[in-house]
């Protein structure tokens, strides 16, 4: 729970990001028509939600690679 508030700021860095928390779940949804992902995780599953910044700021999800 204590990585929402980075992951936010991650996804509002980003261009073709949408952010959502519902029903205990956060879904970060990355690019757009058929290359679009979602990346998923509990709202209270700080290692996944570190690991999900580090795919938007460093891994394959960073700036120059979204679609």
């Amino acid at each position: 729970m204590k990585q929402i508030g980075n992951l936010a700021l991650a996804c509002a860095r980003k261009n073709n990001v949408l952010f959502q928390i519902l029903d205990g779940h956060i879904n970060v949804h990355v690019g757009c028509g058929p290359d679009k992902r979602v990346l998923c995780a509990n709202w209270n599953d700080d290692e996944k939600i570190a690991e999900i910044i580090y795919e938007l700021n460093f891994g394959k999800y960073k700036a120059d690679k979204v679609s």
